[in-house]
């Protein structure tokens, strides 16, 4: 709850815990302090809560692909041919259905700090020192607020390459892409991860040409081989154009269009660039040299295995200490940190993270690859099924995909699970569930259970089925 009749002068707080940043990370940590019985205070600079997360990245962007999504799925419908309207329009005009998520997300989230009588304090914070912090409030004035430990659950921000322009009105980031307010006929977009890899194929599913610039030999490099391939192959039926192994010379900007010029000598004409490789931790202005605690290159702090920093009563989680940079690990993150910090035992780092990749359509993958276990020796067979056999797919006509199941040939223990196609991250946790389970971590598990019919989560039984056929 903010303080607004106190903004112009200054007022002193004491809280047991202070959490700077109200994203998931955050949110986390401040709803397992307060439960558990501590005073906390969140400082975020952000006029309403949510973080990165709810306002510029998870939400928005994910809103804006299921727009996309119903927009391709009428067009194959010629019953719906009036969906073509559709096309070269703002992406503005696109996003106000997210913009309706964005305030609901709000007010939801408001109200959990109302509950757990969490005070948010609006503004940026500044460490004075390891027990003080400072807050310039986004409405004039400054609160000084003590704490007896911290997390700094800060989050991330697109990272900027010097020798970009990122005010000009033809070169976004992820962030300011939603802001994109007129029609284009072609993007370029340079880097080709998660987020790059995502808007691909929200801009190809509106009708745009989109050049999708790959600073490495394949797509999404992590992924298994046959789940990235597919991507790959399914863009570019789209109408994608993937250039792998490609590096930026300069960017030239006029008024009406950009050119892209490569260090492979290719020169790329586009109405837009959207920049999106890499990300940097929010960190900067936070005064962490006076606490002892340097970021590396990138803005982000190291932890160790219960989220604690150098100083030991400082934590962070979230996309500000890297990996995985999911908003999902984030909250458990943020949780497990301040589990740590209340001095619960045995607390379990988050490591069994699945992994969503929101392109149309969805990837989703835990476990072990088909590399990582033929590196590791470890004898695996696969089973697979193929979404356009299964019949709620082709009721849906959501035909594109597939579910592999990795798993050991003399124990049929499952090692990985890998899923390509329309609610992949939604199938997913089928699998990670088994997976998880010391009493139904086997192959024998899927093949013998019953699901209903016709769903989509079926696959796992033909999967599984098909598995059982390989081996001898």
């Amino acid at each position: 709850m903010a303080r607004q009749e106190k903004t112009t002068k200054k007022q002193s707080y004491q809280y047991d815990a202070i959490v700077l940043g109200a994203g998931p990370a955050g949110e986390g940590a401040a709803m397992k302090l307060a439960k558990s019985g501590k005073k906390v205070a969140v400082i975020d600079q952000r006029h309403q809560v949510g973080g990165n997360c709810a306002h510029v990245g998870t939400i928005p962007s994910k809103a804006l692909r299921q727009t996309v999504f119903n927009i391709m799925r009428y067009q194959r419908d010629p019953l719906f041919q009036k969906v073509g309207e559709w096309k070269q329009v703002p992406l503005s005009e696109v996003l106000r259905n997210a913009h309706r998520v964005i305030e609901a997300q709000v007010d939801t989230h408001t109200r959990f700090y109302e509950r757990n009588q969490i005070d948010v304090h609006h503004g940026r914070a500044y460490l004075q020192d390891e027990h003080t912090v400072i807050v310039h409030m986004l409405d004039g004035g400054s609160e000084t607020l003590s704490f007896d430990q911290l997390v700094v659950a800060t989050g991330s921000r697109p990272y900027q390459p010097e020798g970009l322009d990122f005010n000009h009105p033809r070169v976004f980031d992820s962030d300011k892409i939603l802001t994109l307010n007129y029609p284009i006929h072609k993007i370029i977009i340079y880097g080709a991860g998660v987020i790059g890899s995502e808007y691909a194929s929200i801009f190809i599913g509106l009708d745009y040409k989109v050049d999708l610039i790959n600073t490495q030999a394949q797509l999404l490099n992590y992924l298994d081989d046959e789940i990235a391939d597919a991507l790959s192959y399914y863009l570019r039926e789209l109408g994608v154009l993937i250039r792998h192994n490609e590096q930026i010379e300069h960017l030239e900007t006029h008024d009406d269009y950009v050119v892209l010029h490569l260090q492979s000598g290719k020169k790329i004409k586009a109405d837009a660039i959207l920049w999106c490789n890499g990300r940097s931790g929010n960190t900067d202005g936070l005064g962490l040299e006076n606490v002892g605690l340097a970021p590396n290159s990138r803005g982000q702090l190291a932890v160790n295995s219960q989220y604690q920093t150098d100083v030991p009563h400082i934590y962070a989680a979230g996309d500000v200490i890297g990996w995985p940079s999911l908003a999902s690990a984030a909250y458990d993150q943020g949780r497990c940190a301040a589990a740590n910090m209340v001095g619960e035992q045995d607390v379990q780092p988050v490591l069994n993270v699945p992994t969503g990749i929101y392109t149309i359509p969805e990837i989703s993958s835990i476990g072990k690859t088909e590399q990582q276990l033929t590196d590791e020796k470890i004898p695996y067979e696969v089973g697979q099924a193929s979404f356009r056999h299964l019949a709620r797919a082709q009721i849906t006509g959501e035909t594109v995909g597939v579910l592999k199941i990795l798993f050991h040939r003399e124990t049929l223990e499952i090692l990985g699970i890998h899923c390509f196609g329309n609610n992949a991250a939604e199938i997913i946790h089928i699998g990670q569930a088994a997976m998880l389970s010391q009493a139904n971590n086997s192959l024998r598990y899927f093949a013998n259970t019953t699901f209903n019919y016709p769903t989509m989560a079926e696959a796992y039984r033909v999967a599984a089925l098909n598995g059982m056929n390989r081996l001898f």
